[in-house]
């Protein structure tokens, strides 16, 4: 997988950011919601990425393996937030604001971009860590539009072999209704 991304999330401060330094070095840091102070040491060097896998509801247990690469630029300026994450069962939502087309609807190609995401971060995880993944396929159908609110995709593994990934990515409205069914196939290389 290649996901080059030394970006932030918009208007997100990184979850690091000094509030007030504390006693014997430590800094107390606002969490990236706001919601409670962090105590850390001043020699405290976080992953280069961590305030973007924080705001892209990355699980903490996958900040190593993703920690050198972040979840990519397209991610993070799409909006896309993950919920569940394996190899076989991945979800993420994606704000319909900022990602419409000239008429004012979910763009087609916003759709292709959270399918893809869903199916490349998934067959990763299924390829493990000395393998990486290359997406050679990807196709949808859209079956309505949505104006507003928040889209939620779910990529089901269809095929988890040797060499190939394929998932079916299904992304739905707040309601629950399809939008859009897409099917990715990625490649599993060798390092």
């Amino acid at each position: 997988m290649e996901w080059p991304s030394i970006t932030s999330r918009r208007g997100v401060s990184p979850s690091w950011v000094a509030a007030e330094t504390g006693v014997g070095g430590a800094v107390l840091a606002d969490s990236l919601t706001g919601a409670s102070l962090v105590i850390m040491n001043s020699n405290f060097t976080p992953h280069a990425h961590t305030a973007e896998l924080v705001a892209a509801g990355v699980p903490e247990e996958m900040h190593e393996w993703l920690s050198h690469m972040g979840v990519g630029a397209l991610v993070v300026k799409m909006g896309i937030v993950f919920g569940e994450m394996s190899a076989a069962h991945m979800t993420a939502t994606m704000p319909v604001e900022g990602n419409t087309q000239v008429a004012g609807l979910l763009h087609g190609g916003a759709h292709l971009v959270l399918a893809e995401t869903l199916g490349s971060f998934a067959a990763a995880m299924h390829a493990g860590p000395h393998r990486h993944v290359v997406g050679i396929e990807i196709g949808a159908t859209h079956h309505r539009g949505i104006k507003s609110g928040l889209v939620t995709g779910t990529a089901t593994a269809i095929h988890l072999g040797r060499t190939l990934a394929t998932h079916e990515v299904v992304m739905t409205d707040p309601e629950g209704r399809k939008l859009s069914t897409a099917r990715i196939t990625n490649m599993i290389l060798d390092n």
